[in-house]
């Protein structure tokens, strides 16, 4: 990529925004910023970006525009009164939402004349510096191929296809994990505080077990793709579990939501099995689910 085209806009200035900025001048692109809140571009400045005064000006300063917004509908909020502007102009959406939410943003920056990427970022917080950070990409192959290069300082990139909407799905999967698990950590660990002991002594421990995540992923992903592993022995036995440790939480006084919610999936596959006369997953009950909303 030649010198002329090391430079970006950054529209959006939270914590992931400002982060993308410091690091595209870290690897010396040079950065226009704008936000809503003027006030956000001030520390940007501090670091040697540029502040539009306004939307238009920000689209008009460069070729690239990277969007880090709370969600799809700021960007039609944002990007809609200089929509003018759009004409030539590649929009990278690093937002979090929908894939389809995704698929039309694409279609409505198609149709003012902008290419487009979506993107996912998978971050260790606002930490894209962090080696497990990384962003999922997905839009035309030659749009990202062209622009790969000035994007690369804000984290490795895993291109993943052309839908549009494809960055969103992987990425909305993996927060589909991280969110139950970071709710069940904190009733882990708030029993284990209840119960009058050390959650220091307790976290070695599920750092511990949690070295057998990657089995039971590439275990389940198998099972998954062949209708989900189902058992009707094994299903009662995981009902029973969840059922120990609702009592262990109400034993000290600590909500045990999460878990009620894991054991009626549990006792539904159940009730399931038998109606159908054979095993039924969770992983099939999730997918009727979808089906018939």
């Amino acid at each position: 990529m030649s010198d002329l085209r090391r430079s970006v806009t950054v529209i959006g200035l939270g914590p992931m925004g400002r982060a993308m900025v410091a690091a595209f001048l870290k690897a010396g692109v040079e950065v226009t910023v704008w936000n809503r809140s003027p006030e956000k571009a001030d520390a940007m400045v501090q670091l040697g970006a540029r502040r539009a005064a306004t939307v238009a000006e920000a689209l008009d300063a460069n070729a690239v525009v990277v969007l880090s917004l709370t969600h799809y509908a700021a960007m039609y909020d944002v990007l809609g009164p200089a929509a003018d502007r759009l004409r030539g102009k590649v929009i990278a959406n690093l937002s979090s939402d929908s894939p389809g939410q995704a698929r039309r943003g694409a279609a409505w920056l198609r149709q003012h004349g902008a290419e487009f990427l979506s993107g996912g970022v998978m971050s260790v917080g606002d930490n894209i510096e962090h080696p497990a950070s990384y962003i999922f990409y997905s839009g035309p192959r030659a749009v990202f191929g062209a622009h790969a290069e000035l994007l690369r300082p804000l984290s490795p990139q895993e291109y993943l296809g052309p839908d549009d909407g494809l960055a969103q799905v992987f990425y909305q999967g993996l927060l589909t994990v991280f969110h139950p698990w970071l709710l069940a950590f904190d009733q882990a660990t708030a029993m284990i505080a209840r119960s009058g002991h050390d959650i220091a002594q307790f976290v070695p421990f599920a750092v511990r077990s949690s070295a057998a995540f990657p089995y039971f992923m590439e275990q389940f992903s198998v099972e998954n793709q062949n209708g989900g592993w189902a058992d009707v022995a094994g299903l009662r036995m995981m009902d029973a579990g969840a059922q120990h440790i609702i009592d262990a939480s109400a034993e000290v006084g600590v909500d045990a939501t999460l878990s009620h919610t894991a054991q009626a999936f549990w006792r539904r596959a159940v009730a399931a099995s038998a109606a159908a006369g054979r095993a039924v997953s969770t992983f099939e009950l999730m997918g009727a689910i979808s089906e018939n909303s």
